[in-house]
């Protein structure tokens, strides 16, 4: 037992955590991206952009227009992880903290980048030691 609280009534601290979660906190920068009296779409603006460039990206690849459907897939997800960056409230963007949306958004799109700009025939991007890596394990 401790100090009581404002009633009265003796208060029991502890270090430990409770046996059920009664509520969630909300991540760093999860705030709304413009004021309560804006509309909804306002205040949501940063998750809004970046799925709205990936909704264009996968209407692109449905038209067969594979690689710069990807790309913008990619670069979609690159945006998100700078806007989690530089923005100090992106709504509905924030899901985790700072550093793990940045680096999963970040992670996420730099490879989906990557790939759409390595993917046969004619790739854009050709990375030498990745063609000798896969002709290495297929003689083995």
């Amino acid at each position: 037992m401790s100090a009581p609280d404002a009633e009265g009534h003796p208060r029991r601290t502890t270090r430990r955590f409770p046996l059920f979660t009664k509520d969630t906190a909300r991540p760093e920068g999860g705030g709304r991206a413009a004021p309560r009296d804006a509309p909804a779409p306002a205040r949501q603006w940063p998750m809004l952009a970046v799925l709205s460039l990936v909704a264009v990206g996968l209407l692109l690849t449905a038209f067969d227009l594979f690689r710069i459907g990807t790309l913008l897939i990619g670069v979609a997800l690159l945006c998100g992880a700078v806007l989690r960056w530089v923005l100090p409230g992106v709504g509905m963007l924030a899901v985790r903290s700072r550093f793990t949306d940045i680096v999963t958004y970040g992670g996420i799109g730099l490879v989906i980048v990557l790939l759409a700009l390595m993917v046969q025939p004619k790739p854009w991007l050709q990375i030498p030691f990745l063609k000798d890596t896969l002709h290495f394990t297929v003689s083995s």
